[in-house]
């Protein structure tokens, strides 16, 4: 078994502090320690750690600089483990997380980013290169020159398909359970009483949604749409192998962060219907090239600050849209019990490391409760999580780096429990435009776009009227007449910052928009960038056609553009160096280039096969 079996992974890193997320198989604690230029920082390091499993340590080792870091210097970092064994094995396996000529892991700091990645969407089994390999590439580039290290890398949503999963990977998730003893746990009002049952259930491989839950529908109107007496409680159309257990949560985390797990992996077909044999093999194939380059996403993931933010797909399809979807899937307790694992696994794998204090109130629930059982209290944290608010947070730099919750603070229609729910509601969009007034410039992470595609967004609100939002994924900022309009206004608010970054994905495609106020002398100037997917992309055929009809139906004077709430905003579109007019469709990760003196944005998409994509701004911007 090896040492630590997922990470480093460089999270949260300040002026004086780092944090780094990792995954050991034994119970010892490791130390961290800081050095730069041969001279060791001197600080105090702690550790938390939460077991969650016989052989699964999940540890957030924290360090607190007694002088701040300098400014864009490299600083190495190590873990030792007490335990010599534990030491000696741990040197070992590092290796492969070095760079030629490196002898440490090591990160850097800056207050003002001038290099930020970013990106989302990243499904292991998509037929497609995984672009996050690129940030190894542009690390072992950077390392050759001693220069041009990115900032920070900013992932905005779908780190993990909880939903969407495919046969061999959840072979494997039940091999890496097994082989850590990932605690299983008991479900009430389920068809298997025990999560343990699942690898060999007859359902357990393609068949999962005849385990999840449904309901009696209860009005003629539903009975149309669903066409049967009983409709899944559960929105995803690819819910065949649904994520149900809290073991298969947090094993689908170290299997997408990390190599270490897959070698000992036999991924076979035992209780694998004839009929679903051949799709099986077809994900098999595609999910051996993303398990070829997890050596170089673990490598990159260990050298630069990380910050990440959820959306649907890392809980289930269509997480929170309607009013509706939450009164059927927290009024079940297995679908509320799913989606309170998944948070949990969020909480430990992903939003620890964005806010370690914000979430410290969490952890000792958590710390309390987690036993050889699981959670001894499951029910009572899964409520916990769900009451919690504070999974938005914000990056001290300069410019300063807003990430937005845009899926628990929803703004709920009253007219209708089938209409969308605004992406945030007005109270969590006051705390927002209090945070940004009064500053030169904001950066802004939002899972989904803020401006989207103007047809697509007609064809959703198309569908939302006739009371099937949840069949488009009706989830945009435009959809919810209150969200639209608050979100608007602070934009058009005299104090609002003059230089606006958007960062999104959650599309799976890639567009850049510059944003200027109609009949304003001093409008701000907004610029959107939008990226995705990592490892996902858009139906090629169908984009090509959307992107035409957008052009058409939506040129700059296009009288269908008096019906948009942004008519009051010119909304001008960077053509791709290559792509369907100002759309690009494949597999990429966003590269944003700021300048600190002037107010140039440079967007660009790097494609996971090393080539660029440029968005070049027009020359009267």
């Amino acid at each position: 078994m090896p040492q630590v079996i997922a990470g480093p992974i460089v999270r949260k890193v300040t002026s004086t502090q780092c944090h780094i997320w990792v995954v050991t198989s034994n119970v010892g604690t490791p130390t961290l320690r800081l050095s730069s230029n041969d001279e060791t920082i001197s600080g105090d390091s702690q550790c938390e750690s939460v077991r969650v499993g016989e052989r699964a340590f999940i540890h957030l080792l924290s360090f607190s600089a007694s002088q701040p870091f300098n400014d864009r210097v490299r600083v190495n970092y190590s873990m030792s483990f007490d335990d010599k064994a534990n030491q000696a094995s741990w040197e070992k396996e590092q290796a492969a997380l070095l760079y030629d000529g490196q002898t440490a892991l090591s990160f850097h700091y800056t207050e003002t980013p001038e290099t930020i990645l970013h990106g989302s969407c990243r499904k292991p089994h998509f037929p497609g290169e995984d672009a996050l390999a690129q940030v190894d590439v542009l690390h072992k580039n950077a390392f050759k020159q001693q220069a041009n290290f990115p900032d920070l890398l900013l992932m905005s949503g779908d780190q993990i398909y909880a939903d969407d999963v495919a046969g061999p990977i959840l072979k494997a998730i039940h091999s890496v359970i097994d082989r850590l003893g990932l605690y299983h746990e008991a479900l009430d009002g389920a068809v298997v009483n025990n999560t343990k049952e699942l690898a060999t259930h007859k359902h357990g491989f393609y068949e999962r949604e005849q385990l999840l839950p449904q309901i009696a529908t209860n009005t003629v109107l539903s009975s149309i749409f669903f066409g049967a007496k009983k409709k899944p409680v559960f929105t995803s159309v690819n819910a065949q192998n649904h994520l149900i257990g809290s073991a298969e949560i947090f094993a689908m985390y170290l299997l997408v962060w990390s190599d270490t797990l897959w070698a000992d992996v036999a991924i076979d077909k035992e209780g694998i219907s004839e009929k679903y044999s051949a799709i099986f093999d077809k994900e098999n194939d595609a999910l051996a090239g993303f398990v070829k380059q997890l050596p170089q996403v673990r490598r990159a993931l260990a050298h630069i600050p990380t910050y990440m933010i959820f959306d649907d797909h890392d809980v289930t399809d269509d997480w929170n849209l309607t009013r509706g979807w939450e009164q059927e899937v927290y009024g079940n307790p297995l679908s509320k019990r799913m989606v309170g694992n998944a948070l949990i696994g969020y909480l430990l794998c992903q939003g620890w490391g964005n806010a370690p204090k914000k979430v410290a109130p969490l952890i000792i629930k958590v710390q309390e409760s987690m036993g050889e059982n699981g959670l001894t209290s499951h029910d009572d944290f899964i409520d916990d999580l769900l009451d919690f608010n504070e999974w938005h947070y914000r990056l001290d730099t300069t410019p300063p780096i807003e990430v937005l919750d845009t899926r628990t603070q929803r703004w709920r229609s009253e007219s209708s429990m089938n209409k969308p729910s605004g992406l945030m509601d007005w109270e969590a969009l006051c705390d927002f435009q209090h945070s940004i007034i009064g500053k030169q410039s904001v950066i802004v992470v939002s899972a989904a776009p803020i401006y989207g595609v103007k047809v697509i967004e007609a064809i959703q609100k198309v569908f939302t009227f006739f009371g099937k939002a949840l069949t488009v994924d009706a989830e945009n900022w435009m959809a919810h007449k209150g969200t639209a309009n608050v979100i608007l206004n602070i934009f058009r608010h005299y104090k609002t910052p003059p230089d606006f970054i958007i960062l999104s994905g959650d599309v799976h495609y890639s567009f850049v928009y510059d944003v200027r106020l109609r009949f304003r002398r001093n409008s701000p100037h907004i610029t959107q960038f939008t990226c995705s997917g990592l490892k996902n992309a858009f139906p090629d055929g169908l984009i090509k056609w959307l992107g035409r009809l957008n052009r058409v139906l939506y040129r700059s004077k296009s009288p269908l553009n008096l019906f948009t709430r942004r008519r009051n905003m010119s909304v001008k579109a960077r053509e791709p160096s290559e792509g369907y007019g100002e759309l690009f469709n494949g597999c990429a990760i966003g590269v944003l280039k700021i300048s600190q003196k002037n107010t140039d944005v440079q967007c660009k998409a790097l494609l996971s096969n090393g080539k660029e994509v440029e968005f070049p701004a027009s020359k009267d911007d």
